[in-house]
């Protein structure tokens, strides 16, 4: 059995032990130490001190050490794509990941020059008073991610807080750990880094211990883990940042076109195995093109291979958390007791770890836990609409609002009903399009989540609080002002 490195083993950490299986195999491959409380403890103590130098830096300075940093993970980028590998099972997207790290830094460092410019206004109703904003960097931002997607949504918080200023200590999933040793060698090739940003896997109680120590937590992950994290920092008096589960909608009109709209319900319902949070999870027919589009949609689905034996191979990768499979199992068994057919996939295939081919599922309604529940799998339940007015309500229906979907014939027909939408990101005419436009700022509704947009301007902005400076540049009130004899009645 693997274990990690001495800076992760029990010489150095003295939490949990913590036990990691394989999600190709199912076999318990790996280990490592959690860091405990005292642990945390010195940590941020450290870096706490280190955050005021790095605050107090030029904005200019930090952007050079992260574009040092990219030159350091850039070497190490292989070993990452291969420990994330075996992670989550799967070689493409684990490429695609670790090279997003290098978009986000390029990303970040040329959007944060124009933004939290420090700029004087005067008084709209007192002439001799003017302010300006400061920008206050939080001094430790704590970050708990998830395992869907280990590297990216590390660091999709990461970044822009270290370029506000901020001290940030992120606690990856103990689910896939594996990634994080060649990232800590990256960051401690740049010693100044590694004094402001320290990254340690740990399970929950390190995720508790993490949150009651810093000054503003970042969470993604699950509605009922999110409930935990937001009352723990409510009890700490911070701010907590969430981005949670979905269970998003796709529409589809009588006008869509059939080829495309087929093509998005697959690719963007099996996507990472059906693994992301904005993966289109229940799919919406105009009843006049409904038979044709469960026809062909079956046809394709029924082409699509896991990638196994051989991780170089077809599509769909594992579930990354073999629990995840059991819950997937559940929800079909669910649906198929209430009347709803399988037409093509719906048996867990275990080969060690756990896969499931994309499974088309009809016959549906919204008593069923695979239309209200968040599904995470390759799960594509189709349900027909008659009148645009009940897809919407459809779509509407349940407690999720993080994202959707609408293929149309035009744009304009697809905006007009994405308008009408909960939902904090919309793809138009395709599917899942908030995984590649980071630029677009977007709030999650309902219980998706809560505080400001990761994406866009205040992704970075986020992570400020923001001080006003009142400038009085005449003489100030005095005393007399407020004497009562000014105000005798007539």
């Amino acid at each position: 059995m693997a274990t990690a490195p001495d800076d992760l083993r029990s010489s150095a950490l003295t939490g949990e032990r913590i036990a990691v299986r394989n999600p190709r195999t199912g076999q318990v491959d790996y280990q490592f130490v959690a860091p405990g409380r005292a642990d945390l403890e010195g940590i941020l103590g450290g870096m706490r001190r280190a955050q005021h130098a790095w605050r107090e830096a030029p904005l200019q300075h930090r952007i050079d050490v992260l574009r040092r940093w990219r030159a350091e993970y850039l070497k190490r980028q292989p070993e990452v794509t291969r420990a994330l590998s075996v992670d989550t099972g799967r070689f493409l997207i684990a490429t695609a990941e670790t090279g997003s790290v290098l978009g986000m830094i390029d990303r970040w460092t040329a959007m944060a020059p124009r933004l939290a410019h420090e700029e004087e206004f005067p008084s709209a109703t007192m002439p001799t008073i003017s302010y300006r904003s400061q920008f206050v960097p939080y001094s430790l931002v704590g970050i708990i991610s998830p395992w869907n997607f280990p590297v990216s949504l590390c660091f999709i918080d990461a970044i822009p807080a270290l370029l506000a200023g901020c001290a940030v200590f992120v606690k990856p999933s103990e689910v896939t750990p594996r990634f994080v040793e060649p990232v800590r060698r990256s960051i401690e090739a740049v010693p100044e880094l590694a004094g402001v940003f320290q990254i340690l896997p740990g399970a929950r109680e390190t995720g508790e211990a993490l949150v009651a120590l810093s000054d503003v937590v970042c969470f993604t992950g699950s509605v009922a883990t999110g409930r935990l994290v937001a009352e723990n920092a409510a009890r700490h008096f911070i701010p907590a940042f969430l981005e949670l589960g979905g269970n998003d909608p796709m529409i589809v009109t009588a006008s869509a076109d059939l080829e495309r709209a087929t093509d998005v319900a697959l690719r963007a319902t099996c996507l990472a195995t059906g693994q992301a949070c904005q993966s289109l999870e229940r799919v919406y027919v105009h009843r006049s093109l409904y038979e044709r589009f469960v026809a062909r949609l079956v046809e394709k689905a029924a082409e699509v291979e896991p990638n196994w034996p051989d991780i170089h191979a077809g599509t769909i990768g594992p579930f990354i958390f073999g629990k995840q499979a059991e819950i997937v199992a559940a929800q079909l068994a669910d649906a198929k007791a209430k009347g709803a057919r399988v037409l093509t996939g719906g048996e867990i295939e275990d080969h060690g770890g756990k896969w499931l081919r994309p499974t088309v599922v009809v016959d549906v309604d919204h008593t069923m836990k695979l239309m209200t529940d968040e599904t995470f799998g390759p799960v594509i339940p189709v349900m027909p609409f008659d009148t645009v007015d009940e897809a919407v309500a459809l779509a509407n229906e349940g407690v999720y609002g993080l994202s959707a979907a609408v293929f149309a014939g035009t744009l304009e027909e697809a905006e007009a009903i994405g308008r009408r939408i909960d939902a904090g990101g919309i793809s138009l005419n395709d599917g899942s399009l908030t995984a590649n436009c980071h630029e677009a700022e977007k709030h999650s509704f309902k219980l998706s989540g809560m505080g400001g947009s990761r994406m866009g301007p205040a992704g970075y902005l986020r992570f400020f609080r923001k001080k006003a400076l009142i400038r009085q540049s005449g003489a100030p009130p005095t005393i007399d002002t407020i004497a009562e004899q000014h105000a005798r009645p007539n």
